[in-house]
């Protein structure tokens, strides 16, 4: 048998080794990416870097340089050949470079790690961290990508091995197709060096490590379900937690007010009530979804989701202060249901100062170990508009708002967002928020406006229509054209990630943008709603207008859709959600009521608390559910629509909100 090789150095054994040589054979790998060594069972050689040529670099920038040279060791560490990469940024403190190796449809499903034999070059410098990649899919549009830093690189070689669940945006590890190792100069910190790379392997240990599907393990729900004993019960008992529970499953259309502002009204009032009634009566926190079927209002025939996302709560304590301004909450009990939901947030487990991305509202475990931006950034701003609309709850907010730093969020590197955190994995997730026009935009400006972030993160994020790689939504990576405006029939846009309304409008619901920057981002809220309306009459033949993720009638699914033409990487059509027309009172207010009115008439889409959340314009089957986050959607519009903009107003008054409008309201906005 083979001796084992010193720490950090040496070479893999041959591919002929027996399988009890192998597992035998215990590889001092430097694991700086996953915990302790660990014996190989098995492996797959990616490339080993021998002289083949498959592998490619490239430079974002035409000033920037790599260049790529198959070189014996000159240390005589290795007994091989490696590849020496070598580099150059045009300017200080700019620039990208990658080395691209194809992996031809690899299944890497049988392994558990991937490894890398890296070394710095002291004679012509390095970094210690650089990024890797792995996409899956065709190469030019992977379907899923992987990432993962690399630190802590030094001039002698290291086997960095990297647990492929520490790299969450791969569900799958079939079909790969690239791996990517990326040189940015922000992350590395100079302008010039080289590295030398060696024996990319896939790798099996049996010890995969924790993974982004793991369950958070939740001791007290299930003690509770033990309790009750069954699934009847269970609805029984969570029924009597709820605050209200529907009379009717439907409500005639031809009751419905014909006055159009009498109509928004009573759609206003039918939502709200509908959002008090799914609110745990304990917690004061929105149930998630609660599902119908067969027209049945019993809660044994009713599927009811009692958990909560943070997103949910935020447009809650919006909704409470809407309420309240329109009359339809008197004002002490506004303050107590305020009071209420704040108490159980400063109960709630959290890591650095930010909620988990999810939680059961009936035990109060977090059910979830992702760290969320875009959902943090909305609780925020839940927040924001409670302190201002209710000054006696102003000190118990501020403390919730200045809990988390949201530059626990920010890439310096990219200079944007990241999705999110897994705390499991201790690592970011995979993609950034790179595209200006999402639902993301409103988050960037209360972390540049808090002071968190730094105000060059506004401009670094892409308003142009340029193709993107499959990066997740907004993703960060692009390539090719500029920020010049797309247009459909004649209608100059900047386009979103996936065409959908909720993309394009869901920040107008706390800030007004059409009145703060009536020529650019106003005006292309506007063309956003005139597009998903004449997208949908006119080019697909449907008779309602409005498509944005909502439920999927006929399936328990919860999906992605919009309008093909106003997406970088569009959202397929086929079902339209009365939240996306509710948004566009904003900007489009006669051709949105009037949209409103014609869904309400379709059988079976207008129930006791309001629209159901969604409607085949083909077929007319109704997704009979109400879901938290598209009821306060609606509502919210509604109440900004029929109450002069109060959700906007108290968002504005708040200090945060004030030092954010300058950036809104900037002509270059677009630019």
């Amino acid at each position: 048998m083979l001796p084992p090789p010193r720490a950090g150095r040496g070479r893999w054994p041959s591919p002929r080794l027996s399988a009890l040589g192998a597992v035998l054979l215990l590889l001092a790998l430097a694991a700086r990416a996953g915990g302790v060594p660990e014996p190989v069972l098995a492996r797959r050689s990616l490339e080993d870097f021998e002289g083949r040529g498959r592998w490619r670099g490239v430079a974002a920038r035409p000033q920037d340089r790599i260049r790529l040279e198959v070189r014996e060791d000159p240390g005589g560490e290795r007994s091989a050949h490696a590849l020496h990469v070598r580099f150059s940024f045009g300017d200080e403190g700019a620039g990208q470079v990658t080395l691209g190796v194809p992996l031809a449809g690899v299944d890497g499903s049988d392994f558990d790690h991937l490894a890398l034999w890296i070394r710095g070059d002291a004679q012509a410098g390095f970094g210690p961290t650089l990024k890797i990649r792995v996409h899956r899919g065709s190469p030019d549009a992977p379907r899923e990508t992987g990432t993962f830093l690399l630190d802590g690189i030094a001039e002698g070689w290291q086997r960095f091995l990297v647990p492929l669940g520490r790299m969450p945006g791969i569900t799958e590890w079939k079909d790969l197709s690239e791996f990517v190792l990326s040189i940015q100069a922000r992350r590395v910190g100079v302008a010039a060096g080289a590295y030398y790379l060696d024996d990319l392997d896939l790798v099996r240990t049996g010890h995969p490590g924790p993974s982004a599907a793991d369950r958070v393990p939740t001791p007290a729900k299930r003690a509770w379900e033990r309790e009750a004993g069954g699934p009847q019960e269970e609805s029984r008992r969570l029924r009597l937690r709820l605050a209200g529970w529907p009379e009717r499953s439907a409500v005639d259309p031809g009751e419905l007010p014909a006055d159009p502002q009498a109509f928004l009204w009573r759609l206003a009032r039918d939502t709200w009530r509908g959002l008090a009634a799914f609110t745990d009566r304990t917690s004061g926190l929105p149930l998630d979804n609660v599902r119908f079927s067969g027209g049945s209002l019993e809660p044994a025939d009713a599927r009811i989701g009692d958990f909560t996302n943070v997103t949910n709560v935020g447009l809650h304590l919006m909704a409470i202060s809407a309420a309240r301004d329109l009359g339809l909450l008197e004002p002490e009990e506004a303050l107590a249901q305020i009071g209420l939901v704040l108490g159980t947030l400063e109960r709630l487990e959290t890591h650095r100062g930010f909620f988990f991305n999810y939680y059961d509202t009936t035990s109060l475990e977090r059910s979830s170990n992702f760290v969320s931006f875009v959902d943090s950034a909305w609780l925020t701003a839940g927040l924001l508009v409670t302190r201002s609309a209710f000054p006696e709850m102003a000190a118990r907010c501020t403390r919730l708002v200045e809990a988390g730093d949201y530059a626990f969020f920010y890439d310096p590197v990219e200079q944007l967002m990241s999705h999110g955190y897994w705390t499991n994995l201790a690592v970011p997730a995979e993609y950034h928020y790179g595209l200006f026009y999402t639902e993301a935009r409103l988050g960037s400006l209360i972390a540049i406006a808090k002071g968190d972030v730094p105000e060059e993160h506004w401009t670094r994020l892409r308003r142009g229509s340029a193709p993107f790689a499959r990066t997740g939504a907004g993703g960060a990576r692009g390539r090719g054209r500029g920020p010049a405006p797309q247009r459909w029939r004649g209608i100059a846009f900047v386009p979103s990630w996936g065409g959908s309304m909720f993309e394009a409008l869901m920040p107008v619901l706390a800030l007004d943008e059409p009145r703060l920057a009536p020529q650019t981002l106003g005006r292309n809220d506007e063309a956003h709603a005139m597009i998903q309306r004449r997208y949908a009459l006119e080019e697909l033949g449907y008779a309602v207008w409005g498509m944005s993720p909502s439920a999927t009638p006929g399936s328990d699914a919860y999906a992605e859709y919009g309008a093909a033409p106003l997406g970088v990487s569009s959202y397929p059509a086929g079902v339209v959600a009365p939240y996306a027309s509710a948004l566009a009172l904003a900007v489009t207010p006669a051709a949105a009521e009037a949209n409103l009115r014609r869904l309400a008439a379709l059988p079976g889409a207008y129930g006791d608390y309001g629209f159901y959340d969604a409607v085949d314009p083909q077929t007319g089957q109704v997704a009979s559910r109400y879901l938290a986050l598209d009821q306060s959607m609606l509502f919210l519009a509604l109440a900004n629509h029929l109450g002069g903009g109060s959700v906007r107003r108290h968002f504005a008054d708040d200090p945060i909100g004030q030092r954010a409008l300058p950036l809104v309201s900037d002509k270059r906005l677009l630019d």
